[in-house]
């Protein structure tokens, strides 16, 4: 992972997923805007970015690019993302919702044979506090310390950066991997990268209902997991989603746990495994601290 103020970042599109604001903040966190891109704007200047018309005409003019971040329409997105892997762009980080599932699964399909790391779709980005800010998650809210924040939430996860913040622990990587069906990097992935980095001590991990990809990583961290690692699951108190049985849905929930998806089932997997989950945001830093004195100890 290239996560540094000199990697070079594009955007793709300048549709409602991104404003000047996010540009700007972008900027003046010190993260390395080269150019947008745009079919049909070549030549012209927004938001004091020069636009290209291709992926291929930046690589050309500022060399290798490392990150591409697409805010085009979600019919569009597959496009757009494979038109960065074309021109070798490692990370990509999808901001636009609602992209079509099969887009995606054919965009995954092509992401992992090139090993393209691919953030979202529906996702605010990448945050490495005091460093880089590819997105627009609120720098403000975000301290450098050595806490990895891995999020399927959006606000969420700006609020448990908040908690942390006042608590007095700095973070190393925040990353909303995104809320939409279909997504592009999971916790399993984003668990070995903060296990691996050098700066992060403690993990929080935030989940919400829907999926089953909470459960697969609470027993990923039991098995591959060194680091301490805290839990907290939104919509506990939410009411259980219907399945409307079309024929269309009846194969995902025929022999399926009637909890399958909600939080208690997320609930009982961190349980399980012995993780601590906290009841609310607020109680995250308490759980952190508790976690980096453990593992203190121990060594």
């Amino acid at each position: 992972m290239n996560l540094t103020p000199d990697s070079k970042v594009l955007i793709q599109g300048f549709c409602e997923f991104i404003t000047a604001t996010h540009i700007a903040q972008m900027k003046a966190y010190g993260t390395n805007l080269v150019a947008g891109v745009n079919p049909g704007c070549g030549g012209q200047q927004r938001y004091n970015l020069p636009v290209f018309d291709l992926v291929e005409e930046v690589v050309a003019k500022f060399g290798v690019i490392d990150t591409a971040i697409i805010c085009v329409h979600p019919y569009q997105v597959l496009d757009a993302a494979l038109e960065a892997i074309a021109c070798n762009i490692s990370q990509i980080i999808i901001m636009t919702g609602g992209v079509p599932p099969l887009d995606m699964v054919q965009l995954l399909r092509k992401a992992e044979a090139g090993e393209t790391l691919i953030v979202g779709p529906n996702s605010p980005g990448i945050i490495v506090p005091g460093k880089i800010l590819l997105g627009s998650q609120p720098s403000e809210l975000y301290t450098p310390g050595s806490v990895g924040i891995v999020s399927r939430s959006s606000t969420l996860t700006y609020e448990v950066a908040w908690e942390l913040t006042k608590a007095g622990l700095g973070q190393s990587i925040s990353v909303s991997i995104g809320s939409d069906a279909i997504v592009g990097s999971s916790f399993l992935q984003w668990l070995q990268i903060l296990d691996e980095d050098e700066t992060t001590e403690a993990i929080v991990l935030v989940g919400q209902p829907g999926g089953d990809s909470e459960e697969a990583a609470a027993q990923y961290i039991t098995e591959a997991i060194d680091k301490p690692v805290i839990a907290y699951i939104a919509g506990r108190h939410a009411p259980l989603a219907k399945n409307w049985r079309q024929s269309g849905t009846l194969a995902t929930v025929i022999g399926r746990d009637p909890n399958f998806g909600t939080a208690q089932s997320k609930l009982a997997a961190f349980k399980e495994a012995k993780i601590p989950v906290a009841e609310r945001p607020s109680l995250i830093p308490e759980l952190v601290k508790k976690g980096i004195k453990l593992v203190e100890k121990i060594h």
